[in-house]
């Protein structure tokens, strides 16, 4: 038991020179990484690099709201009739929403039957066609001549988690794109997105690229209604009034009708203003799709005025010159370095599919970031000095083995969670510290118990062996323990507790194989090598 063939003994050695090596490249900056050594690196946490913090509210209702609008209009549609409806138009008043249910009254009872019939083709299984295990979006019900729609339990629950799912996507997008490193970003609670981006002390700069709803869309301007009419509410039907950015008028007066919406962008850009020194603009291209309606539109409205609108407010409103048929176009208006990089990154990442309400904003300085590695470092390093000189005075050359298996087992923990690109915070190093007791624990059973065999008179070869394999099961079972408690801890946790877990997981991992297997290494050909000799422990 005692012995290693030489590929058990070279695979052990080329793990731990394997964490060596992953360990390596975080003793150097970025660009100065030794050559021959990967890019791989331990990313420091908010608590330790400083940087900015979010809490933000989704606001799910806003979804359901906007679903039950959207309904409105599908009702009208079924009702009226024509190709799309499949049949003769229907009499009715409304459709009136009453909170989440929306009711139709049905003029003529003889179509009750027949409206009845439309109507529940709006209600679609959750998910798609595939989606059936999610329930059904609507219940469609019959009082007399009145039909009542509402959206089931399920559809509020599945609106709401994919509200809340997509949030957090176009969230990540968009810091992503401004070439942060490593953001976390996890969920909290029903409705609640945690942001923390290790390194960016601007949190305001921050929220603001995140808080814009980012909904892009291209209409036709109306020059034939008059502003003054407008502003008095006299509007024609499907037009809308919206404020602009730079133009000589305050609001224009467009199609309400996008003829281009956000989604068909493929690509977006910021770059310098070709006719505006010192200027910046935004540079699109669309896709297929949109490349084609945009060539469509503008071939057939050459010298008229389309506005380009972000946010319900317009952000451009060029004349078309003539038929833009590239596919792609640029956004002009007096736009900044930053404003034109922050508008790119909203168009990019798409729309937000709600709006967030941002409820606790901090800033960690870089300072206490400092203070806190300082502190984190002292701490690991003391009690790993206080563990190995306990160690080697306690048990002489068998603690020496143990402190070696130590040294290993930090180099393990740390070449994994730098391999993994993990984000280490202070209860991670606090797992690590951890670790580093469990490891000595795990030797201290195996030393004691061999102790044990010692005083009931084995000799030194058999003693070795009983130790290490009485001893095994307790220790299994109390790493076991551990490692069901590490993931709990992950999947139930976020930030911080799961950075614990997934050193303390590791730790686990690590701890059982260097003071099992590389003590029993050591201490087997030790004692092989001694046979004849009593055993000093």
């Amino acid at each position: 038991m005692l012995q290693f063939n030489r590929w058990q003994t070279t695979f052990m050695l080329l793990i731990v020179l394997a964490g060596a090596y992953f360990t390596v490249p975080n003793f150097f900056a970025q660009d100065e990484t030794p050559p021959g050594f990967m890019e791989t690196r331990i990313t420091l946490g908010l608590d330790l690099q400083g940087g900015s913090y979010l809490l933000l509210e989704v606001d799910t209702q806003k979804v359901l709201d906007d679903r039950l609008n959207n309904l409105l209009g599908d009702i009208r549609s079924e009702l009226r009739g024509g190709a799309a409806a499949g049949g003769d138009r229907i009499t009715f008043s409304g459709p009136n929403r009453e909170g989440d249910t929306i009711i139709v009254d049905i003029r003529d009872e003889a179509q009750v039957d027949e409206a009845l019939d439309r109507l529940r083709r709006l209600s679609t299984p959750l998910g798609g066609p595939l989606g059936g295990g999610f329930g059904r979006n609507l219940s469609v019900e019959r009082d007399g001549a009145s039909i009542t729609l509402e959206l089931t339990q399920e559809a509020r629950e599945f609106y709401a988690s994919a509200a809340v799912e997509d949030s957090m996507e176009v969230v990540r997008r968009r810091i992503d794109a401004l070439g942060t490193r490593e953001p976390m970003i996890m969920k909290q609670g029903d409705n609640r997105l945690v942001v923390q981006v290790p390194g960016d002390n601007d949190s305001e700069a921050l929220k603001d690229v995140i808080n814009r709803t980012g909904q892009l869309s291209f209409h036709m301007v109306d020059p034939t209604v008059s502003l003054a009419d407008a502003q008095n509410g006299l509007l024609p039907p499907r037009r809308i009034m919206l404020p602009t950015e730079d133009d000589p008028s305050p609001f224009l007066v467009l199609e309400e009708t996008p003829v281009i919406t956000g989604d068909m962008v493929q690509t977006a850009s910021a770059g310098p203003d070709q006719d505006s020194a010192g200027s910046f603009q935004i540079n699109f291209s669309f896709d297929s799709r949109g490349a084609r309606r945009f060539a469509e539109t503008t071939r057939q409205n050459v010298g008229e005025r389309f506005a380009i609108v972000l946010d319900d407010r317009i952000i451009s409103a060029p004349n078309i010159i003539s038929p833009i048929i590239g596919g792609s176009g640029r956004i002009t208006g007096n736009f900044s370095a930053q404003e034109s990089n922050d508008l790119a990154v909203l168009i990019r990442s798409g729309a937000l599919p709600a709006p967030l309400q941002t409820i606790e904003q901090r800033t960690v300085g870089a300072g206490l970031g400092a203070d806190s590695v300082k502190a984190g470092a002292e701490a690991l390093i003391l009690g790993f000095i206080l563990v190995v000189i306990y160690m080697g005075v306690y048990y002489g050359r068998f603690g020496i083995y143990a402190d070696i298996a130590l040294i290993a087992n930090v180099l393990m923990i740390a070449g994994a969670l730098s391999l993994l690109g993990s984000t280490l915070t202070l209860p991670g190093i606090a797992g690590i510290v951890l670790t580093i007791g469990m490891a000595v624990d795990a030797n201290v059973l195996i030393f004691e118990r061999i102790r044990e065999e010692v005083a009931a008179g084995k000799k030194a070869v058999q003693a070795v062996e009983a130790g290490y394999s009485k001893a095994l099961s307790a220790i299994i079972d109390a790493n076991i323990t551990t490692f069901i408690a590490a993931a709990v801890m992950f999947y139930l946790g976020s930030g911080p507790v799961r950075g614990f877990s997934v050193t303390l997981a590791i730790g686990v991992v690590t701890s059982v194989f260097s003071a099992y297997f590389l003590t029993r290494l050591m201490a087997g050909r030790h004692v092989l090598a001694n046979r004849n000799k009593q055993l000093s422990l």
